[in-house]
C-alpha cells in the first residue's frame, strides 16, 4: 500500500523527471517486478533523461515481465549496475514503441545491448554479417535485423555516433541483409544459383551510404551466365531466368510481412525502363541502354551506384562500366531541360495538404539540399574526380574544399542537412514506419524535441530549429548553384578559394547559357569591384541567374540586364527598387528574358523598370486616360514632330507595360500566378493595343491639324477603326486599319475642305512613320471603298452614294468591325449609322450573298496563304485559324444582326458568346472556335514578343520555339506537345467551321 505523502513526493519527483502521466507511472512502478526500484534515483534519472519519459517506463514494464522467471534478476542487476547498458536500452525505449515491441517479443534480445561497451566501437558490414549469420529463413532474418537495428538505434539515440554515421551503419546493415537474402534465396534454389553470377547494385540512399530507419532499398541486379552454363546452347537464356528467380526471391525475403513485420522493401524500379524492363540484365545489356536511351535523371540516380552483394567481380565491373557515364551526363543535349523539369517535379508532386510538414520534398527540405549537391557534382565531377562521392554530406565537403561552394554556406548547409536527417531518423524510429511527415500531435513534437536534445520547450524549440533550418536550406538551394560565378569575376580576398574561371563556365553551360564566356563578361561588368553597386549587384544575381535560365533565352535575359543595368545603375532607385522589392527583381527577369520586344522596349526609357514594382504598375491605363495624356503632351510641344514624337514616347510606354503584364500574367512568378484564363489575357492585350493606339493617333491628328491651321480644322474629321482595330483586338504587331471621313463646316468649298483632309491624312502618316528609336505605328486605308485606287478621304455623302450604289459584300463584311477611334465623335457616330444597314442586313443575306461570302473565303484560302507555309500552322490563314473563326462569327453576324442585338458587336469572341445565347451555335461548338481563335492570337502574340517582328506561324528556331512555347504554358521540352496540340484544336475549329459556315 502506498503511503500518502511518499505518494505526493513521488509524483513531483515523476514531474521533475519529465513524466507527463505521473499518475500512470506511479502505478507501473508498482508492479512487482519494478517495485525493488522505486525509489532508486539512478533508474528514475536515467528515464528522464529519455525522449519520452512515459513511454520509456511502459516498455521497460514490459521487458522485465517477458524475461523468464530465472533471468530476471540478472536484468534488473545488470540494469541499475551497467549505466552504458542502462542508458542505450531506456534511450531506446523512449524512441522506439517498435523496438519495444521487439524486445517485449523476444526479451534475451537485451544482452546485444551489453556487448557493445566501448564508445568507439563502430561495426561495418562484417560485424552485421556476423550478426545475421545464424538466420536460415526470412523469419530469423528479421529478428536478427531487428536485433542488429537495436544496437544501432541505442548508439544513436545516446549520441555515441551522429547522424551521418547512423545513415552509414544503417546502410552497412541493409548490405549485409543483402547478402544475407541472397544466401537464403541461393540455398533454397541451388541449381539457379550454379547457373548464374548476380550481383546487386545499391542505389538511392543505400548506395549513398546514408540509408534511413525505414526507406525502401533501391537496387539494380545485372546477371551474366555462370562460365559452365555460357557454353552451352540457350545458355544465356537459362542463366538469366535463373538470376531472375534468385532476385526475385531476394525481394520477396526482404519485403513480405511476417509475425516479425518487414525488414524493408526492395524497389528495383530505378532499373532501365523501370518496372517494364526485365529485372535481371547482362552488363552489356545495361550498357546499350545507357548508351542509347536513358534519360538524365537515370545518370543523377548512378551518381550513388555501389556493388553491395552478390558476384563482387561482375558488381566492379557494372561500377567501372557506368561511372563514365555518369560524369558525361552534364554534356547531355537536353541536359538543361531535364535538370529543370526534375527540379520542378520535386515540388510538384507534395500534395497541398502535406506540404507544409514534408520534411524531404518540401521546400526548404532534404531533397533541396540533394538536388542542389548533386547537379553540381555532375556539372563539375566531369574534371574534378574529388566529387565522385555518393554521400551527400562527403560530396558537400569536396565541394567546399575545391572551391566550388563557399566555405560558410557549405558548414549551413551541412548543420541544416545534419538537423533535419536527425528529424527524419527519430520520426521514423518511433514506429519505425516509412514517413517524411513531421507529426501534428504535440505529444508526438515533444518526443521528437526531446529527443534531439530539445528540454527546455520542447515543442516550440522544435519548430523554431526546424524552420530556421528549412529556411537556410531554401536561401543557400538557390546561392549555391549561382554565387560561385560571381566568386570567379569578383574581386576577393587574397588567398579566398574561388571557383575557376573554366568551372564557372560549366555551371553557366549546364544552366543553358549558350555562350558562357559572353555571359561571364557580362558578370563581371555588372559584379566586379567594391562600389555600392557592385555589392548589390552581386547580392542579386544569384537570384536573377536562376530566373534566367528558367527561361527559354537566358544570354538575352543576363544580356538585357546588363544594359538596363549600365544605363540606370548610377540611378538611386533602380538598384533600391530591385533589392527591396522581391516582385520587381522578378519581373524583371521574366521580361528581359522572354524575348525581344519587350526588352527593346524598354531599353528605349529604362526608367520604366519602375513600373514592375508597383503593384499597380502593370494594370493597362484606359483609353481617356491616355489620351488625356497623349493630347496634353502634344499641346505642350513646340511644332508637330516633337508632338508625334512625344506622343509615340507615351505609346511605347504603354506597349511595355502591355507587353510586361501579359508576359508575367502567362510565365507567373513567385507573387503572381500564372493567369488561368488565356482568354482573359488575349482580351487584355486586345483592349490595352486598341486604346494606347487610339490615344496615339487622335495625338497624331491633333498635331497635324495644329501645325496647319490652329485649333480648327476646316472640315469635321473623323477616324473610324477597322479589323482588328474596330474590334478591340490587336496584337502588338498589329498594323492599324482606318477609314478616313470628313464633312465641310459650313461655308466652307468643298474642294477646300477635301484638300485639307487630304493634307491631314498625309501629315499623320508621315509624321507616325518618322524613324526614331520607337516603334513604328502603321496605318492602313486599304479597306476603303475601292481600295488601294480609291481616295484616302472621303466625305460622308460620298460613303453613303459608294455603299448605296457600288458596294460589294465584303465591303459590308468589312464593316462588321467599323467603330470611331479619334476625331469628331458625332462625325463618327453617324459614319456608324450608315454602316448599320449594311452589315445587319434587314432580312439577312440571300443565298447569293452567302456564295459570295463563301467563295471569297475559298479564294483567300488558296491565294493568300504563303508559298511553303504550312496550313495546318498559319495562325491567321490556315485550318481553324482567325480567319476561319472570324469569317464563320461574321457571316453569323450578317445573316441574324438585324434581328439579335447581341451580334451587334465589333468583337469576334462578344460576337460567338451572342450567337451560342441566340442558339445559332451549340455550346461545344462555340467553345471550340474560341479555343482555337484565342490560341491562334496567343501565337501571334508570341512570336511578336519574342522575335520583335510580326510572324502568323510558329518559329522555326529552336529557342525562339520554346520560348514562344513557354508563353503559351508548355514547360521546357514540350514544343512538340504544343504544336501538337495546336493542330489538334484548329483541326477541331476547322470541322465546326466546315459545318457552320461551308454547310458541309
Amino acid at each position: 500500500m502506498t503511503v500518502p505523502g511518499r505518494r505526493s513526493s513521488t509524483f513531483s519527483r515523476l514531474l521533475r523527471h519529465g513524466f507527463t502521466d505521473p499518475s500512470g507511472a506511479e502505478r507501473l512502478l508498482d508492479v512487482p517486478e519494478l517495485s525493488t526500484l522505486r525509489g532508486d534515483d539512478v533508474l528514475l534519472d536515467a528515464l528522464g533523461a529519455t525522449a519520452d519519459p512515459d513511454l520509456a517506463l511502459r516498455g521497460l514494464v514490459r521487458l522485465v515481465e517477458a524475461q523468464p522467471e530465472t533471468e530476471r534478476q540478472t536484468f534488473t542487476t545488470t540494469l541499475l549496475a551497467a549505466k552504458p547498458f542502462r542508458d542505450r536500452l531506456l534511450g531506446v525505449l523512449g524512441a522506439s514503441e517498435a523496438l519495444a515491441d521487439h524486445l517485449a517479443r523476444h526479451p534475451r534480445d537485451w544482452e546485444s545491448l551489453v556487448t557493445y561497451e566501448a564508445a568507439d566501437l563502430h561495426p561495418g558490414v562484417a560485424e552485421f554479417e556476423r550478426g545475421l549469420a545464424e538466420a536460415t529463413d526470412e523469419v530469423s532474418l528479421r529478428v536478427a535485423y531487428r536485433r542488429c537495428l537495436l544496437a544501432i538505434a541505442a548508439r544513436d539515440v545516446c549520441g555515441t555516433i551522429d547522424v551521418a554515421e547512423t545513415a552509414a551503419e544503417l546502410a552497412d546493415l541493409a548490405t549485409a541483409t543483402l547478402r544475407a537474402a541472397l544466401a537464403i534465396a541461393r540455398a533454397a534454389a541451388p541449381a539457379d544459383a550454379a547457373l548464374c553470377r548476380l550481383a546487386v547494385i545499391a542505389m538511392g540512399k543505400c548506395g549513398g551510404h546514408e540509408l534511413n530507419y525505414v526507406s525502401d532499398v533501391d537496387v539494380i541486379f545485372v546477371g551474366e551466365p555462370a562460365q559452365e552454363a555460357g557454353d552451352e546452347e540457350g545458355g544465356e537464356a537459362k542463366a538469366m531466368q535463373a538470376a531472375t528467380r534468385l532476385a526475385s526471391h531476394l525481394m520477396r525475403i526482404c519485403s513480405e510481412t511476417t509475425v516479425e513485420g518487414t525488414i524493408w522493401p526492395v524497389d528495383a524500379n530505378l532499373r532501365p525502363e523501370g518496372r517494364n524492363g526485365p529485372l535481371v540484365r547482362t552488363l552489356s545489356s545495361h550498357l546499350a541502354y545507357y548508351q542509347r536511351w536513358a534519360k538524365t535523371w537515370e545518370f543523377q540516380a548512378l551518381l550513388k551506384a555501389r556493388a553491395v552483394a552478390g558476384d563482387p567481380e561482375l558488381g566492379a565491373q557494372y561500377i567501372d562500366a557506368v561511372s563514365p557515364l555518369v560524369w558525361q551526363a552534364a554534356e547531355r543535349e537536353n541536359f538543361v531541360p531535364d535538370v529543370q523539369k526534375m527540379r520542378r517535379r520535386v515540388v510538384d508532386n507534395i500534395p497541398a495538404a502535406q506540404i507544409d510538414r514534408e520534411l524531404k520534398l518540401g521546400p526548404g527540405g532534404l531533397r533541396d539540399v540533394e538536388f542542389a549537391v548533386q547537379l553540381l557534382q555532375l556539372v563539375h565531377g566531369r574534371s574534378d574526380a574529388g566529387l565522385h562521392s555518393g554521400t551527400t554530406l562527403d560530396a558537400l565537403a569536396a565541394l567546399a574544399a575545391g572551391g566550388y561552394v563557399g566555405r560558410a554556406d557549405a558548414a549551413q548547409l551541412d548543420e541544416a542537412y545534419r538537423f533535419l536527417r536527425a528529424m527524419e531518423h527519430r520520426i521514423q524510429l518511433y514506429r519505425l514506419r516509412r514517413t517524411h511527415l513531421v507529426p501534428e500531435d504535440d505529444a508526438d513534437l515533444r518526443r521528437l524535441g526531446r529527443s534531439l536534445g530539445l528540454r527546455t520547450d520542447p515543442v516550440a524549440e522544435l519548430n523554431k530549429e526546424w524552420k530556421r533550418h528549412a529556411a537556410v536550406v531554401r536561401r543557400l538551394h538557390e546561392k549555391l548553384f549561382y554565387r560561385p560565378l560571381l566568386d570567379a569575376v569578383a574581386q576577393l580576398a587574397p588567398g579566398e578559394i574561388r571557383l575557376s574561371t573554366k568551372a564557372a563556365g560549366q555551371r553557366l553551360e549546364a544552366l543553358g547559357y549558350a555562350d558562357p564566356a559572353a555571359a561571364l563578361r557580362h558578370l563581371e561588368a555588372l559584379a566586379s569591384g567594391v562600389s555600392r553597386k557592385a555589392a548589390i549587384q552581386r547580392t542579386l544575381l544569384p537570384v536573377l541567374l536562376g530566373w534566367f535560365a528558367d527561361s527559354a533565352d537566358p544570354d538575352a535575359g543576363l544580356l538585357g540586364f546588363r544594359k538596363v543595368s549600365d544605363a540606370l545603375g548610377k540611378t538611386p532607385w533602380y538598384l533600391r527598387l530591385l533589392r527591396d522589392e522581391g516582385a520587381a527583381a522578378e519581373n524583371l527577369a521574366r521580361v528581359l528574358s522572354a524575348g525581344r520586344l519587350a526588352p527593346d522596349l524598354l531599353l528605349r526609357a529604362p526608367e520604366a523598370v519602375a513600373l514592375l514594382g508597383d503593384p499597380e504598375g502593370l494594370k493597362p491605363r484606359g483609353r481617356e486616360h491616355l489620351e488625356q495624356e497623349v493630347l496634353a503632351a502634344v499641346g505642350r510641344a513646340s511644332d508637330a514632330e516633337q508632338a508625334v514624337a512625344a506622343a509615340r514616347g507615351v505609346r511605347r510606354r504603354e506597349l511595355f507595360r502591355t507587353a510586361a503584364a501579359d508576359l508575367i500574367g502567362s510565365y507567373g512568378t513567385e507573387d503572381s500566378p500564372r493567369e488561368p484564363d488565356p482568354g482573359a489575357l488575349v482580351d487584355r492585350v486586345g483592349e490595352a493595343v486598341t486604346d494606347l493606339n487610339a490615344a496615339t493617333i487622335a495625338g497624331a491628328l491633333r498635331a497635324a491639324v495644329r501645325a496647319e491651321w490652329g485649333d480648327e480644322l476646316p472640315t469635321r474629321f473623323a477616324v473610324i477603326g477597322m479589323g482588328r482595330f474596330g474590334g478591340h483586338e490587336l496584337g502588338y504587331g498589329s498594323d492599324a486599319d482606318v477609314l478616313f471621313v470628313h464633312e465641310p463646316r459650313e461655308g466652307v468649298d468643298e474642294q477646300d475642305a477635301a484638300k485639307a483632309a487630304g493634307k491631314v491624312v498625309a501629315e499623320m502618316r508621315r509624321l507616325l512613320q518618322l524613324p526614331t528609336a520607337d516603334p513604328p505605328l502603321l496605318i492602313d486605308a486599304d479597306l476603303r471603298p475601292e481600295g488601294k485606287s480609291g481616295p484616302l478621304v472621303r466625305t460622308l455623302k460620298s460613303y453613303a452614294a459608294y455603299y448605296h450604289r457600288w458596294s460589294l459584300v465584303w465591303e459590308s463584311q468589312a464593316l462588321l468591325r467599323a467603330e470611331p477611334i479619334a476625331g469628331d465623335r458625332e462625325l463618327g457616330e453617324r459614319f456608324i449609322e450608315l454602316a448599320d444597314p449594311l452589315r445587319y442586313p434587314a432580312e439577312g443575306l440571300g443565298e447569293d450573298a452567302v456564295r459570295e461570302i463563301r467563295r471569297l473565303k475559298a479564294r483567300m484560302e488558296s491565294e493568300r496563304l504563303p508559298r511553303g507555309a504550312d496550313p495546318t500552322l498559319h495562325a491567321k490563314l490556315g485550318r481553324g485559324g482567325l480567319s476561319d473563326v472570324e469569317w464563320t462569327v461574321q457571316l453569323l453576324q450578317m445573316q441574324h444582326g438585324w434581328a439579335e442585338p447581341g451580334l451587334r458587336t465589333t468583337r469576334t469572341r462578344d460576337a460567338l458568346r451572342a450567337a451560342h445565347a441566340a442558339g445559332l451555335i451549340p455550346t461545344e461548338e462555340a467553345q471550340t472556335l474560341d479555343e482555337a481563335w484565342v490560341l491562334a492570337t496567343r501565337v501571334r502574340n508570341a512570336v511578336m514578343l519574342v522575335r520583335g517582328r510580326p510572324g502568323d506561324t510558329f518559329p522555326s528556331d529552336p529557342r525562339e520555339l520554346a520560348a514562344v512555347g513557354r508563353y503559351l504554358g508548355y514547360e521546357a521540352g514540350h514544343v512538340g506537345e504544343m504544336v501538337d496540340d495546336y493542330r489538334r484544336i484548329t483541326r477541331r475549329a476547322r470541322a465546326v467551321v466546315e459545318e457552320l459556315f461551308y454547310g458541309a
